[in-house]
């Protein structure tokens, strides 16, 4: 059974609508402010895979070979990478701060141009 995806032009937030067959009958408007005009989104697919094998593929090495870990653009990029491997929302926070790291910022608020900073206790 398919599973679209939505984006609403008016919140912009994203909405998931699972169908029962390949047929849209009812037209889809945003869960969260009730709006019609959503644009429809190109998906990926996902494939079934029992934990054990995820946990396998992410323990190769070659998973982590096009990190350059003194490029914090490239650490953030395989976090985005190992967040959507493992399946859970890690949270508006931690997408925000992948954003920004990818942008060039810095979202701990150090020395410009890196992700210095004293840790907060």
């Amino acid at each position: 059974m398919p599973i679209y995806e939505y984006r609403c032009q008016d919140c912009g937030r994203l909405t998931s609508f699972l169908l029962r067959g390949f047929t849209i009958t009812v037209e889809p408007t945003c869960r969260h402010c009730q709006s019609a005009r959503v644009r429809k989104l190109v998906s990926r697919f996902s494939l079934a895979r029992s934990e054990d094998a995820r946990l396998d593929q992410l323990a190769d090495a070659s998973f982590f070979a096009d990190v350059d870990h003194d490029d914090p653009r490239s650490v953030a990029r395989w976090a985005r990478k190992m967040s959507s491997q493992l399946g859970d929302d890690a949270g508006d926070d931690f997408k925000e701060a992948i954003e920004q790291v990818e942008s060039g910022e810095d979202p701990v608020g150090g020395p410009e141009g890196g992700l210095g900073g004293e840790p907060e206790l």
